[in-house]
């Protein structure tokens, strides 16, 4: 039984979806008019808009899920208390 379950998987080449047509991975902004300065603007915006930093700085090491845990239940206290005044 193992060989033909081996010899199925094998055997399905195409099981990811492939992405139709040219599209961008990621933040992208359009710059018109030579105006980089706006277009950083906007860019930095997004970057905020997405938290994409703080994803950084969480990745920055490795937190064990005991410790992610803590920090979440501190957080959620930490919430708690500002509507409970």
């Amino acid at each position: 039984m193992y060989q033909k379950r081996f010899y199925d998987r094998k055997k399905k080449k195409n099981y990811r979806k492939k992405k139709q047509g040219n599209q961008l991975r990621g933040l992208s902004v359009d710059v018109y008019n030579n105006n980089v300065d706006g277009a950083l603007r906007i860019f930095k915006k997004m970057v905020k808009e997405s938290k994409l930093m703080l994803e950084l700085k969480n990745r920055e090491y490795y937190t064990k899920p005991s410790e992610k845990k803590r920090r979440q239940s501190k957080k959620a206290r930490k919430n708690v208390s500002k509507w409970h005044i």
